[in-house]
C-alpha cells in the first residue's frame, strides 16, 4: 500500500512502532482484566486504563510530527513534488490510501480515548484506587475506613460527591498528592482538618437529613475499670438528637445546632479547631444575634474582625465520621465486652490499655513489645494462671495486637490522640469547646454546661447494682470511683486521655 512520501521518516517510524505495540498491549491486558480476579488492584486499573493508554496517544502523536519536520526538509531542499498545502484527491490511490487509514486509526483512536477514559474515571473513583495506591501514605486512613460506620460508602461520595465542579477540584488536588508521594513531600501524620473539603450539607446530608432527625436514642455504654477484677460499668442513657424542620415547628435537641432554625459561626484560634473562644447564633426567623465569649481566653474586636468566621456544619462534631482512630481506653473496653478478651484476665484492663498506649518505632516492634509485655506481666504477677489460662491470655494477646495494627500506624506517626473526636467530650473536649460555662454575652447568659441539654442518663452502675431512673430528669452521674465532686469541675478529657484505663 503506497503512501504519501512524508510519512517515510524515523520519528514516524517509531511514533507508529509505540502505538502498534501500545495497542496489543492494552488489549492483552484488558482481556486479562477482563477474566482475571484484579478488581481489588488498583495498580491494575492504573496501568491499563491510564499509563498504555498515554503511551499509545504519545505514539500517535510522534506520527505526524514525523510529519510536519519531513515535510519542511523536503522543501527546503526543493522537492518539486512538495506542496505549500496538502491537497486531498480520493482518485490519487496514495491519498485514497492515506485517507483510509487516517480515518480509520482516528475511529479506533476515538473509540479507545472514550473507553479509556471511562474506564480511568472508574478506577481512579474506587475505594481501591484511593486507599491502596500510596500504601505507606494512606495506610491508616484505609484501614479506618474498613472499620468505620461508612465502610460500605465509597471514599468518593464523602470527599467528592456529585458534579463535575467538585471532581475537577478533586483530580486537581490529586495531581499534587502524587507528585508529594513521589518525591517524599508528604507530611507525617497528615494534617487536619482539610481545607477544601466539600461542605457537609452537600455530602452528609444526601444521605443523614437532620430536619428528619426527632427525639432521643438511647445508646449504651460498657466500660471496665481498672482494677483487678476489671469491673463492668455500664452507662444507659438517651441521647438528645433531635432535629425538626418547618412542618413540625419544632428545633430541638443537639441537631438545633445544623442551621434548621438557628445559625452558629464560631472563631477557633488553633488549627484543630479545639480552642473557640468566640461564637455568635443568629435566629433565623428574627435575624437576633447573640455573640458569646469565654472569660478565660477573650477575643479583641481587632482579632475578631480579622479571624475567619466559620459556619458550624456536620464536620464540626463528626469531624471522624469514617477515618476513626480509637483510644486504647475505649477499644480494650470494647473487646472486653464483646468477650474478644476474657474479663477475668485480672487486671487485662490495665495491662492491655498501658501497653497499647506506650510509644513504638514500627508496627513489627510494637506487636513484639504487647506479647512479650502480657506473657511477662502474667508470669511475674500471675504465674499459675499462666498454664490455667494459656488459651485465654493468647486470646487476649492477639487481640490486643488487632486493636493496634487498626489504630496505631507508627510509620505515619498515626495514633488516636493525633486526631481529636469531637463527639462526645469523654477523651477529648468534644462539647465542651462551647459548653463548658464560660461562654457568657454581653447581657449575662451563658452557653450551657448542664448535661441534661444533651443527654438524659436512665441506668447505671454495676451490673448487680443497677441504679435504674424512670423519671424525665433521669439520673445524675456517679463516677465508678470516688473523686467527691471534682468532675464537675473539670472537664473529662483533663484525666481520660485515651491512655487512661
Amino acid at each position: 500500500m503506497k503512501l504519501p512520501r512524508v510519512i517515510h521518516n524515523w520519528l514516524s517510524y517509531i511514533g507508529t512502532a509505540i502505538a502498534i505495540l501500545a495497542l496489543i498491549l492494552f488489549v492483552f491486558l484488558f482481556v486479562l482484566h477482563t477474566f482475571a480476579d484484579t478488581a481489588q488492584v488498583p495498580y491494575a486499573g492504573l496501568v491499563i486504563f491510564i499509563i498504555v493508554p498515554t503511551i499509545l496517544l504519545f505514539g500517535v502523536m510522534l506520527i505526524p510530527i514525523g510529519m510536519f519536520f519531513e515535510w519542511r526538509y523536503l522543501k527546503r531542499v526543493g522537492t518539486a513534488s512538495i506542496l505549500r498545502f496538502p491537497i486531498i484527491d480520493l482518485n490519487n490511490p496514495q491519498h485514497r490510501n492515506a485517507m483510509f487509514i487516517f480515518l480509520l486509526g482516528s475511529i479506533i483512536l476515538l473509540f479507545l480515548s472514550a473507553f479509556s477514559s471511562y474506564k480511568a474515571y472508574e478506577v481512579t473513583e474506587s475505594v481501591a484506587f484511593c486507599g491502596t495506591l500510596c500504601h505507606n501514605v494512606m495506610a491508616p486512613e484505609y484501614t479506618a475506613y474498613q472499620n468505620s460506620p461508612h465502610a460500605r460508602v465509597r471514599c468518593v461520595d464523602c470527599h467528592v460527591g456529585p458534579g463535575a465542579d467538585w471532581f475537577v477540584r478533586s483530580k486537581l488536588s490529586g495531581a499534587y498528592q502524587v507528585y508529594a508521594v513521589l518525591f517524599n513531600k508528604y507530611p507525617q501524620p497528615i494534617p487536619v482538618p482539610i481545607e477544601n473539603l466539600r461542605p457537609a450539607q452537600e455530602t452528609c446530608e444526601q444521605c443523614h437529613w437532620p430536619e428528619r432527625f426527632f427525639g432521643a436514642q438511647q445508646k449504651k455504654l460498657i466500660h471496665f475499670l481498672p482494677d483487678e477484677e476489671n469491673t463492668r460499668w455500664e452507662i444507659n442513657m438517651l441521647i438528645k438528637t433531635g432535629g425538626g424542620g418547618p412542618e413540625t415547628g419544632l428545633t430541638e435537641g443537639i441537631h438545633w445546632h445544623m442551621n434548621i432554625s438557628n445559625r452558629v459561626e464560631y472563631i477557633a484560634t488553633d488549627e484543630k479547631r479545639q480552642e473557640i473562644p468566640w461564637v455568635r447564633i443568629t435566629n433565623l426567623k428574627t435575624g437576633k444575634t447573640t455573640e458569646y465569649m469565654s472569660t478565660e481566653n477573650p477575643l479583641s474586636e481587632e482579632v475578631i474582625a480579622r479571624a475567619d468566621i466559620r459556619k458550624m456544619d456536620c464536620m464540626d462534631c463528626h469531624n471522624r465520621p469514617t477515618h476513626i482512630f480509637r483510644p486504647p481506653s475505649y477499644s480494650v473496653n470494647l473487646a472486653l465486652g464483646t468477650d474478644k478478651i476474657d474479663s477475668t484476665l485480672p487486671l487485662i484492663k490495665s495491662t492491655g490499655v498501658h501497653l497499647l498506649a506506650a510509644n513504638y518505632p514500627s508496627t513489627d516492634s510494637a506487636l513484639n513489645a504487647i506479647e512479650n509485655g502480657v506473657e511477662k506481666f502474667y508470669q511475674e504477677n500471675y504465674p499459675k494462671l499462666t498454664n490455667d489460662k494459656e488459651d485465654a491470655i493468647s486470646r487476649a494477646i492477639v487481640e490486643l495486637q488487632n486493636i493496634y495494627r487498626n489504630n496505631f500506624f507508627p510509620e505515619m506517626k498515626v495514633r488516636w490522640d493525633i486526631y481529636p473526636n469531637n463527639v462526645g467530650h469523654l477523651n477529648f473536649p468534644g462539647c465542651f469547646r462551647c459548653h463548658d460555662g464560660l461562654h457568657k454575652s454581653v447581657d449575662g447568659k451563658v452557653i450551657t454546661k448542664d448535661c441534661t441539654a444533651c443527654h438524659t442518663i436512665i441506668g447505671q452502675g454495676r451490673p448487680q447494682k443497677m441504679m435504674i431512673s424512670m423519671e424525665p430528669k433521669g439520673l445524675a452521674f456517679q463516677h465508678p470511683e470516688d473523686i467527691g465532686e471534682v468532675w464537675q469541675e473539670m472537664k473529662c478529657s483533663d484525666c481520660h486521655t485515651g491512655e487512661l484505663p
